[in-house]
């Protein structure tokens, strides 16, 4: 399968990943896409705030970091993931570290087939393609 999943010095528990590719799969063929090739990176703050600060020229932590090598009706991307800022957005948004986990995978590929979240009216939409995704797993 063309999903792959790192924990780059990191432990945490990941749900079951065949499961997980098969959510993944099931999300982008939704969207009539397919993928070519798809790797999520697990790390922790400090390492994705290095990555953004050298490839992004942004000095501050985020959750997610979304390398789209390849879009259009194939997908080929590295996706990387803050441990830490999942583990701490779980609990800002009072929802379990699974869940928020979940949302933050779905976001990275939901972005790869087309969704945007700059403005007030796309975060909605993104926000409710999240909640789909998560019902859907």
């Amino acid at each position: 399968m063309p999903i792959t999943f790192h924990k780059e010095a990191i432990e945490f528990e990941l749900p079951d990943e065949d499961r997980l590719k098969d959510w993944l799969v099931d999300i982008v063929t939704e969207e009539e896409k397919m993928i070519s090739q798809l790797s999520y990176i697990f790390c922790s703050d400090e390492y994705l705030l290095e990555i953004n600060k050298t490839y992004l020229n942004h000095d501050y932590y985020t959750d997610i970091i979304t390398f789209p090598y390849k879009q259009g009706k194939t997908i080929e991307s590295d996706i990387f993931i803050s441990i830490d800022r999942v583990k701490d957005n779980a609990e800002k948004y009072n929802t379990s570290f699974q869940k928020e986990l979940l949302r933050v995978i779905a976001h990275g590929v939901l972005h790869l087939v087309g969704y945007k979240d700059k403005t007030e009216e796309e975060q909605k939409e993104m926000r409710s393609k999240e909640d789909w995704a998560i019902e859907r797993f």
